[in-house]
């Protein structure tokens, strides 16, 4: 796997993938991760490296390292400016699932006046379009839509990536979110991508995310096919 060798260092970049992989069940709790020879060849980097990733995972309470038995997950959950309660995907791999993220496209988007985007965003953003995997199905269509106004925003590979995780990483904080759910008729494109009929109505969630400014950074829509997995939140009393 290709690394940026301009931005964060890598063993950041590294424990923020390795992160990633655990709390979407990659790396299940109690099982061990790939050996540091397997992550050295994977994200060709040196054993340092691949040891300072592991370093803060184990000082954030992921990981817990034996001589001799390697380096397993004992945690898979983890604390979120979104909401004291569990997030969806944490919940999904408490229950033991598990969920895998595939890119399908990164681009730059012109947008006219009229266009839904347009008032969010003006001329330009980036669309980020991705598949969520649950137990190797097709579950989730995500499409993300992301402001070219702020300087350090471009486009990035986000294949091992968390979206929030990114934007941390390029020091932009999120404070406000707006969700609003609904059941729709997804476009073809997204059926397809899902494997279900065109004419299915679908849950969907549409989220509007600002900076401390109140200036829009995100909107994001995704489609569930929640015949395979209804949508889940629990709240703690």
């Amino acid at each position: 796997m290709s690394l940026s060798r301009k931005k964060r260092p890598l063993y950041l970049q590294i424990k923020n993938i390795i992160k990633d992989r655990i709390l979407h069940g990659a790396y299940p709790i109690g099982t061990n991760i790939p050996s540091e020879p397997q992550l050295e060849t994977e994200f060709d980097v040196s054993k340092i490296t691949v040891r300072n990733a592991i370093k803060e995972l184990v000082q954030e309470g992921y990981l817990e390292t034996s001589s001799g038995k390697g380096t397993k997950v004992i945690r898979n959950t983890s604390a979120t400016k979104l909401s004291t309660s569990k997030r969806f995907t944490e919940i999904l791999v408490e229950e033991g699932h598990r969920i895998e993220k595939q890119l399908l496209r990164t681009e730059v988007m012109t947008n006219e006046v009229g266009d839904e985007l347009y008032p969010l965003f003006g001329e330009k953003c980036i669309c980020i379009e991705r598949i969520y995997m649950l137990n190797d199905s097709p579950y989730i269509h995500y499409t993300h839509y992301l402001t070219m106004k702020q300087g350090n925003l471009e486009l990035v590979d986000m294949r091992a990536k968390s979206l929030y995780g990114m934007l941390e990483e390029k020091d932009i904080s999120l404070t406000k979110f707006r969700d609003q759910f609904a059941v729709a008729i997804a476009p073809t494109e997204v059926t397809t991508t899902l494997g279900v009929n065109n004419m299915t109505p679908l849950f969907k969630r549409s989220r509007y995310s600002y900076d401390e400014m109140g200036n829009i950074i995100e909107f994001s829509k995704g489609y569930y096919n929640t015949e395979i997995q209804q949508y889940i939140v629990n709240y703690d009393v």
